[in-house]
């Protein structure tokens, strides 16, 4: 197990290329089980996350072959799709996995799918994705840890999610593509990996409509067809690289990135006095010498998201004044606090609001990453802190960041990567 170790107080200066949005490349690799033959992705990030659902899809009976000049590429046949179960073994490693129970119920007419893992940052139950495969005619059962489910056909029907739910919206996509007749998801979730999820769909010959609204629409077909897709730019991703540039007073160039799907968290850096140049494709970020305070709610897209709490928190730490967090989308999102305090943070919780007094000199500690974001926030922090900073359990950071030590090292960090 490896442990990352920052010097701090280095300012991070030249350009950054954002990779490939984990978030959008899951469910659109597991849209490849809904067509027979070969579909091509690029721009895929080489992520822990990737590696583990390339192994679920190949356990159903997928071809999945990575390419070996090009690791952002993949290649998928869904032809020989021919086993419904996916084991605890898994399916545990990553909560997205559930990802595979509406098309390996729409092809195969059943599934078993056992309950998923991840990361501990709130319940995220799945019994919305449930709800709504029964209102397509799904029988659902859920026996000794696992989801059982059975439909010889899939039906159409109008589905109105209780809060939005990104995964939910994307697993009833992919369900309803297939499914004989109209479907319509209200109180759909809106994020940009929708769309683009969307896009792949219809690219296969799906008929969905409406995909960046709360309301979508997807009027279902016989069969759909292989394709070719590049995964967009990971918006997260790019929200840390802000963010450490904001904090070391730096100048950094972020390329290859969408900032239309940071609208939200551009506004807020601005408003702390971040200077933000933002062009098509690229984003130029000028950290000062003064960070304001500034209150923040995350929020379901368009709003701030919950994936970038805990790196704004950071922030908030080297701001002036007082700033408060709440967060309304996971109850156990600031687990991260303690160990944030541990370098010397003055932060109170109470509730889902946190209370971030700015202005202390953080000093580096060896701390323990607890969740994917906990740990860009734990690096971020040490980019500020005197001395040096140990950061553990980086493998939650490879769930979700690719090789983000080496592209601060060319930003002009000192930070390594080093066995425990």
């Amino acid at each position: 197990m490896d442990k990352i170790v920052i010097e701090g107080g280095k300012r991070l200066s030249g350009e950054v290329k954002i990779s490939g949005a984990k978030n959008a490349a899951l469910p659109i690799l597991v849209s490849s089980l809904l067509a027979d033959g070969w579909s091509t992705f690029t721009n895929v990030p080489d992520l822990r996350d990737i590696r583990t659902v390339c192994k679920i899809l190949e356990n159903h009976g997928a071809t999945v072959l990575l390419d070996e000049n090009d690791s952002s590429v993949i290649r998928i046949n869904g032809s020989g799709l021919n086993n419904f179960e996916a084991p605890y073994d898994l399916v545990r490693q990553m909560r997205a996995s559930i990802l595979v129970l509406c098309p390996i119920v729409a092809r195969l007419k059943k599934a078993r799918i056992s309950l998923p893992g991840g990361c501990a940052i709130g319940a995220r139950p799945i019994n919305l994705h449930l709800k709504g495969l029964e209102k397509l005619g799904a029988k659902i059962e859920l026996k000794h840890g696992y989801v059982e489910a059975s439909a010889e056909k899939l039906i159409g029907a109008e589905i109105y999610f209780d809060i939005p739910t990104v995964t939910g919206t994307e697993n009833l996509m992919m369900a309803a593509v297939l499914a004989e007749g109209r479907t319509i998801l209200g109180n759909a979730a809106m994020e940009p990996e929708i769309v683009a999820l969307a896009d792949v769909l219809n690219n296969m010959g799906a008929d969905v409509r409406g995909a960046g609204t709360s309301e979508i629409t997807i009027n279902g077909v016989d069969s759909l067809q292989p394709v070719n897709s590049r995964i967009i730019p990971d918006r997260i991703e790019t929200g840390t690289f802000i963010t450490a540039a904001a904090l070391t007073k730096g100048d950094i160039t972020i390329t290859d990135c969408e900032p239309s799907h940071i609208s939200a968290v551009i506004n807020k850096f601005e408003l702390a006095g971040v200077k933000i140049k933002s062009e098509k494709n690229t984003i130029h970020v000028q950290g000062q010498d003064v960070i304001t305070s500034v209150d923040v709610k995350t929020l379901p897209f368009p709003g701030f998201p919950t994936d970038m709490q805990a790196q704004f928190m950071v922030l908030m730490c080297a701001a002036n004044g007082t700033s408060m967090i709440t967060e309304t989308i996971f109850e156990n999102r600031f687990i991260h606090v303690s160990e944030l305090k541990r370098l010397g943070a003055m932060i109170k919780v109470s509730g889902n609001t946190a209370l971030i007094t700015g202005g202390a000199q953080l000093s580096g500690a060896p701390v323990m990453a607890t969740d994917l974001r906990a740990s860009a926030s734990l690096i971020l922090a040490g980019l500020i802190a005197k001395d040096s900073t140990s950061v553990s359990r980086v493998y939650h950071l490879d769930r979700g960041y690719e090789a983000l030590e080496k592209k601060f090292a060319n930003l002009g960090a000192s930070i390594k990567r080093v066995p425990e």
